[in-house]
C-alpha cells in the first residue's frame, strides 16, 4: 500500500495506491454482504463504491500484520555510552478494537535507559504505530511495545504509558464521552519506584 502526493502534477495531488487486488475484492464482497443485512441497499449511488473503499480502508488500518517492528528498531540502531532516559512523549496513536472493530486514539508516552545502544527517535513512533495497526486492546499495545524495545535494544529498562479515548465507550455502551483509559508497563530500572517517578513526572504536563 502507497500513498504519494506529487506536486508537479497539473492538479498539484496524485494518489498512488498498491492493493492485492483479489483480497481487496474478496473484502469488498463481505461488506457488501454487510450493508444489505443491514437493510442498505447496495445499489444506490452513495454506496455503489463504499465496499471497495472500506475494504482498502482495513488494509490500511491493520497494515502493522505485515511489519516487522524489531527490524524497523535495528535499521537504525547506533553504539552510544548515553546512559540517561529517553523519552519520546505524546506520540499520537490509532487503532482498532478487537471486540467491537471500533477505533480508539489517544497518545503514547515511552522512554527507555540505553545500554550501549540507541534508536533513531522516529523508530520509536514507528514501533507504536506497526503494533497499533492491528486489531488491539490496549493493554496488550502497551505490554508489545515495551517487549519490542526491551528485546530489540536490551536496555536498562523500558516504560511505556498509553492514554485513549475508545469510540466503544463513546459511541455506544455506556456512552461516557469525556473518558481516558490509562495503562502502563516497566521494565528494569523503571520498576524502581524514583525512576518510574522521574519518568511520570517528565510527561506530566503540568510539569511542562
Amino acid at each position: 500500500m502507497e500513498f504519494s502526493l506529487n506536486n508537479k502534477d497539473a492538479g498539484g495531488y496524485v494518489k498512488t495506491e498498491k492493493f492485492d487486488k483479489d483480497r481487496t475484492e474478496e473484502i469488498a464482497k463481505h461488506y457488501s454482504a454487510i450493508l444489505e443485512l443491514l437493510g442498505e441497499n447496495i445499489d444506490r449511488e452513495g454506496l455503489l463504491k463504499t465496499p471497495v473503499r472500506v475494504s482498502k480502508a482495513m488494509q490500511f488500518l491493520t497494515q502493522g500484520y505485515n511489519m516487522d517492528p524489531e527490524e524497523i528498531l535495528k535499521s537504525a540502531m547506533f553504539k552510544e555510552d548515553y546512559r540517561q532516559m529517553v523519552i519520546v512523549k505524546d506520540i499520537e496513536l490509532y487503532s482498532m478494537c478487537e471486540h467491537h472493530m471500533l477505533p480508539f486514539y489517544g497518545k503514547a508516552h515511552v522512554a527507555y535507559i540505553p545500554n550501549h545502544y540507541i534508536t533513531g527517535l522516529s523508530k520509536v513512533a514507528r514501533v507504536v504505530d506497526v503494533f497499533a495497526r492491528r486489531l488491539q486492546v490496549q493493554e496488550r499495545l502497551t505490554t508489545q511495545i515495551k517487549e519490542c524495545i526491551q528485546n530489540t535494544l536490551n536496555p536498562l529498562g523500558v516504560a511505556v504509558v498509553i492514554e485513549a479515548h475508545h469510540m466503544c465507550m463513546q459511541m455506544r455502551g455506556v456512552q461516557k464521552q469525556n473518558s481516558i483509559t490509562t495503562t502502563s508497563d516497566f521494565t528494569g530500572a523503571f520498576l524502581k519506584d524514583a525512576t518510574r517517578k522521574e519518568f511520570l513526572s517528565l510527561i506530566d504536563r503540568k510539569n511542562i
